[in-house]
C-alpha cells in the first residue's frame, strides 16, 4: 500500500458516531404510570437488550428502560468488534485465575460470537457481519514484546487459536504481533435494532426517558423507583445492565470500577483497506478497522485512551487519531468523530449476577473493559439462565461477589489512593479562567462568587453556569472541550455543558447558578 504522507485533516464540530448517524430508530413513551412486570430490565444496550430478548423469549413478562434513547450508551459508540481476542489478556488471567478459567473466558466469548452469528443467519450483508483476522501488535516497545511473547505462548498453552507474525498487511511499523483467525465485525446498531424489535413482537415493553431512583424496596417484590414522577415497577428480577449500576445494594460498585475515555474517527481511505482488525498494545493505543455503509468504505480509528476527566483538552486526540490516519492509511476526509467511556474491574473480569450475594433477584452486568459486544452478550446469558434457574458454567468466573487477592487488593488500593487525591486536588485547585474571556462554544473552570464554578458560553452567547462539585460524592468535575462536558475524575460520572447527567454513577444534575447582574 503506497500511503502518502498526509497531513491533519479537518474534523467534524460536533462528534457523532456512524453507527449512530447510520441507523434510525423508533421512539418509546417514558413510563408514566405504576406497572408489574416479572423482569425489569435497566439500560437499552446491547446486554439490556439481549437479556430482554432471551427472557422474554423464554415466556417471562419483561420490560426494558432507558434513562435516555436507546442504544445510546457505549454500545453506541463502540468500534464493534466481535473478538475473543481482549488485548494482552489470556497470560494474565492464566497467571491471576488459571488455565482453566482462562480458556474459560475464551469459550464464553466464543459462544457469544457464535450467538450473534445465528440470531445474524444469511443476512450477513444487512447487519455488516463479516468475517476477519484479528490482530493485537507492538509498535515500538521492546518490553511489551516481550509480554506480546508470553500471551503467544499462553495462547499455545491454552489451545487458542493464534499466529505470531512479524509483518502487518497494513503500513504500520510493528515489533510482532498476534493473529486470531476466525473473529467477526458488525454493524452494532443495526443488529441490536432487529433484537429490539423482535423483543416487542414476543411482548416485551420498552421505556425511553425513564431515569430509575437508586433506592430499590427488595422485602417481598422487588419495587423500583422512576426519579421522575416517582412510578413503581414491581418486578420478581431486576437486571442493571445500565454501563454503571444504577444501583449499589452494598456492592460498592464505585470503589471496584474506574471509568475510561477513548476515541474513534472514522476516514475515507485513499487506498485499499487490505481487511483485518488491528489493536496495539502499547502506547499511544491504536485500534482499526473498516466498514462498509451504502457502497462506501470507511475505516475506523480509535485510542487515545485515558481517565475520565483527566485530559481537558481532548480536542487533542481526535487530532492525534486523525494525524496518524493520514500518515498510515492516506485518509482523505474525516466524515464522524466521537468518544465512549468503559468501565474497568479491579482484575480486568466483569462483574456479571447477583449484586452482593445476599440480593439474588437484583443482577448486575458491568466492567466490560472496552469489549462489550462480546461480553456483553455472554452477560445477557448468564443473567437469563440465573433468573431463569438454568446452571450456567461462566456464572463462578464473573460473579461480583469472586475474591482474588491478586491483583484486586493492589489495584484497589491504587484506584482508591487516586480517588482521593483527586478529590483533594480539586477542592484545592487555584487555576481558573477568566469568565469574560469565553469565546462562543467554549467552557472552562471560572471563579464565580470567590468560589469555583463552570461555565460554558453556548453557540448563540448565552452563558451556562453550574456548580463544579459532582452530585456523586463530592469530587470537582473538569471541562471536556471535545464532547462538550462536565467530567468527574474520581468515579466517571459526566455531565452535559449545563449540568444534566450524561453518565452515572451520579443520577442529579449539577447545582445551576445564577448569573451575576
Amino acid at each position: 500500500m503506497n500511503v502518502s504522507n498526509q497531513s491533519f485533516q479537518e474534523l467534524p464540530r460536533y462528534p457523532e458516531s456512524l453507527w449512530r448517524a447510520t441507523t434510525e430508530f423508533s421512539s418509546y413513551p417514558r413510563l408514566a404510570e405504576d406497572i408489574n412486570t416479572e423482569v425489569a430490565v435497566i439500560g437499552a444496550g446491547i446486554t439490556g437488550v439481549t437479556t430482554a430478548y432471551l427472557l422474554a423469549k423464554a415466556g417471562k413478562t419483561v420490560v426494558l428502560l432507558d434513562a435516555g434513547r436507546i442504544l445510546n450508551g457505549a454500545t453506541g459508540f463502540t468500534t464493534a468488534k466481535v473478538t475473543a481476542q481482549h488485548g494482552m489478556i489470556y497470560h494474565e488471567l492464566s497467571s491471576h485465575f488459571g488455565d482453566e478459567q482462562a480458556r474459560m473466558y475464551y469459550e464464553g466469548n466464543r459462544e457469544a460470537i457464535e450467538f450473534i452469528r445465528s440470531i445474524i443467519g444469511a443476512e450477513e450483508d444487512h447487519y455488516g457481519l463479516k468475517l476477519e483476522d484479528a490482530y493485537i501488535y507492538v509498535q515500538e516497545d521492546e518490553q511489551f514484546r516481550n509480554k506480546l511473547e508470553d500471551e503467544m505462548k499462553a495462547y499455545e498453552r491454552l489451545g487458542i487459536p493464534g499466529e505470531w507474525i512479524d509483518h502487518l498487511p497494513l503500513p504500520i511499523p510493528s515489533r510482532g504481533s498476534i493473529k486470531m483467525p476466525g473473529q467477526y465485525q458488525f454493524h452494532p446498531l443495526a443488529f441490536l435494532k432487529h433484537m429490539t424489535e423482535q423483543f416487542l413482537k414476543l411482548g416485551g415493553r420498552v421505556y425511553e426517558n425513564t431515569t430509575m431512583d437508586e433506592k430499590i424496596e427488595s422485602d417481598g417484590p422487588i419495587t423500583l423507583f422512576t426519579k421522575r414522577g416517582g412510578h413503581k415497577i414491581t418486578c420478581e428480577y431486576a437486571v442493571s445492565a445500565s454501563h454503571f449500576p444504577f444501583y449499589d445494594g452494598g456492592g460498592l460498585y464505585f470503589t471496584r470500577l474506574h471509568a475510561e475515555r477513548s476515541y474513534a474517527i472514522a476516514v475515507k481511505p485513499e487506498t485499499t483497506y487490505p481487511g483485518g482488525m488491528y489493536l496495539s498494545v502499547d502506547q499511544p493505543s491504536r485500534s482499526l478497522r473498516s466498514v462498509t455503509y451504502n457502497g462506501e468504505e470507511h475505516v475506523i480509528v480509535g485510542g487515545e485512551n485515558h481517565a475520565t476527566g483527566r485530559s481537558i483538552h481532548t480536542h487533542e486526540h481526535y487530532e492525534n487519531l486523525s494525524l496518524f490516519a493520514g500518515h498510515m492509511l492516506g485518509a482523505s476526509s474525516v466524515p464522524y468523530r466521537w468518544s465512549t467511556q468503559d468501565l474497568m474491574t479491579l482484575d480486568n473480569l466483569p462483574y456479571i449476577g447477583p449484586i452482593t450475594s445476599s440480593k439474588d433477584r437484583v443482577l448486575v452486568a458491568t466492567g466490560f473493559r472496552k469489549w462489550g459486544m462480546t461480553t456483553g452478550t455472554l452477560a445477557a446469558h448468564i443473567i437469563s439462565d440465573q433468573i431463569l434457574g438454568r446452571s450456567n458454567r461462566y456464572a463462578e468466573l464473573y460473579s461480583p461477589s469472586r475474591f482474588k487477592a491478586d491483583p484486586g487488593i493492589k489495584n484497589f488500593i491504587v484506584q482508591n489512593a487516586t480517588v482521593a487525591k483527586d478529590f483533594v486536588a480539586g477542592k484545592v485547585d487555584l487555576t481558573h479562567a477568566d469568565i469574560t474571556e469565553l469565546s462562543l462554544g467554549e467552557g472552562a473552570v471560572v471563579r464565580h462568587n470567590g468560589k469555583r464554578a463552570g461555565a460554558f458560553k453556548d453557540d448563540q452567547g448565552n452563558l451556562h453556569l453550574v456548580d463544579t462539585t459532582c452530585t456523586h460524592l463530592g469530587c470537582e468535575v473538569e471541562w471536556n472541550e471535545g464532547e462538550r462536558s462536565w467530567d468527574c475524575p474520581c468515579h466517571g460520572s459526566r455531565f452535559r455543558y449545563d449540568g444534566e447527567v450524561l453518565e452515572g454513577p451520579a443520577i442529579e444534575p449539577l447545582r445551576k447558578l445564577e448569573q451575576e447582574t
